[in-house]
């Protein structure tokens, strides 16, 4: 399976970054390695996440790494990371 990233996903993963880096340069570049290794099990195991019931679909699922969730839609070919947020942030 190919891991395609959304635009927003994008912005997600950097602005996590530069927030984390504005306390802790090396803690941040930890947890983008972390986010992006889980990122990449995917592939293996795409059904490895949460259903979203909320989505009412078995396609979409939230996974959880540390504090942090990523959203993704499964497909027939690829797996469309949708959004990353830290647990406590208000993404809505």
């Amino acid at each position: 399976m190919k891991i395609v990233y959304s635009p927003e996903s994008v912005e997600d993963l950097q602005r996590l970054r530069e927030f984390i880096a504005v306390k802790n340069e090396p803690v941040a570049g930890r947890i983008a390695t972390a986010l992006l290794a889980a990122i990449n099990k995917l592939k293996t195991f795409p059904q490895k996440g949460t259903v979203v019931k909320a989505a009412k679909s078995q396609h979409i699922r939230d996974l959880f790494v540390d504090d942090y969730i990523v959203r993704y839609l499964i497909s027939e070919k690829s797996i469309y990371i949708l959004r990353i947020w830290h647990q406590k942030e208000d993404w809505k």
